[in-house]
């Protein structure tokens, strides 16, 4: 396994990190431990995961995922060797079943104490923001507009404030934030200045078929050292080639979720064919070609694959191990020239 630093820390995270939205949906706990247990056989020892897992969120299943990791952390004995980062659901009408009070205090306090005692640890290595609470481009949105009538109020400085105490309890040791665009996150460095805890990633899809990172976040990721944990880099498994190939089963994720549409679109598919053929030409499979790429990026400070089953975990593990040629990069950027970001 390769490793980077979590930015501005002294704790290393491999490259790949496990994603695991699909524990208690998709996979059961027995099949979650394994997992686990699997990517730490191979030198994965970051983990990331949320209040509102497993995904879609829905009141029934809440905090699941969590309750998955934590039964797994209760039984191994574990906690020391893997790093932890989780998350407090943002507003919105999915997720109105856990809070509605977006990051005051009181929510604020109230979600890590949750994500606490379903985990089964003292302590979280990462704590995010899943999302903006304004109203912002944010799942599935490509550009921002403005709402004269928006509600939200300025509070940087306040969460701010609410994360260090926190953090000065030892509940949660460092912040970040996911699905956020460059004027939140400069809002948030800028107000840290304040002798107050600093962003030190932002969780943000990242892929093939969405690149719109590098436009605005990426320069802000380098030349503020925050760095990206790319999610979704297999779109939904549409990289994977399984639905292209015809190789899909009725649980894969597109069939069982029909409203997951943000890497359905025909452009979406027309790119990832092309990318197959990359591939092809290569002797590389669609999947290792696009979690490659996506390591190969110097803003990448760690991978968030998922997997439903040990086969695409090891695969998706193993991409650590791929490099692109440079020629290889420049197929890929015509294909990118030619259908950019055709996913949201």
């Amino acid at each position: 396994m390769k490793y980077n630093l979590l930015p501005n820390t002294d704790i290393k995270v491999s490259r790949i990190c496990l994603g695991t939205m699909t524990y208690g949906r998709q996979n059961t706990e027995t099949d979650g431990h394994q997992q686990i247990d699997y990517a730490l056989e191979r030198g994965v020892n970051f983990i990331d995961t949320a209040e509102m897992y497993p995904v879609p969120a829905e009141a029934t299943r809440y905090g699941n995922t969590e309750r998955i990791i934590g039964s797994w952390i209760k039984k191994s004995k574990k906690r020391d060797s893997i790093v932890l980062a989780t998350k407090i659901a943002g507003p919105g009408d999915y997720t109105k079943h856990i809070r509605t009070t977006g990051f005051e205090k009181a929510g604020l306090i109230e979600a890590v104490d949750n994500s606490l005692e379903r985990l089964q640890t003292e302590y979280i290595d990462l704590y995010q923001l899943h999302w903006p609470e304004r109203l912002t481009n944010r799942f599935g949105k490509r550009g921002y507009k403005y709402e004269k009538e928006e509600k939200w109020k300025d509070n940087f400085n306040e969460v701010l404030h609410t994360l260090d105490e926190i953090i000065k309890t030892g509940k949660i040791r460092h912040i970040g934030i996911s699905n956020e665009n460059p004027w939140g996150t400069m809002r948030f460095l800028e107000e840290s200045k304040n002798e107050l805890p600093r962003m030190i990633t932002i969780q943000n899809p990242y892929s093939l078929l969405n690149r719109q990172f590098e436009v605005g976040n990426a320069e802000v990721s380098m030349q503020e050292n925050v760095g990206l944990l790319a999610y979704s880099p297999l779109g939904c498994g549409v990289l994977s080639g399984k639905y292209i190939e015809k190789k899909d089963s009725p649980n894969s994720r597109l069939n069982l979720f029909k409203r997951f549409v943000r890497y359905s679109s025909n452009q979406s598919t027309e790119a990832a064919k092309l990318y197959l053929e990359i591939a092809n030409k290569h002797n590389l499979s669609l999947t290792s070609l696009a979690l490659a790429f996506i390591n190969q990026q110097p803003f990448v400070t760690s991978n968030i694959i998922g997997a439903t089953n040990l086969d695409q975990l090891k695969e998706n593990i193993d991409s650590i191990y791929v490099s692109l040629s440079d020629n290889i990069l420049r197929e890929i950027e015509k294909v990118h020239e030619m259908i950019p970001d055709p996913a949201t």
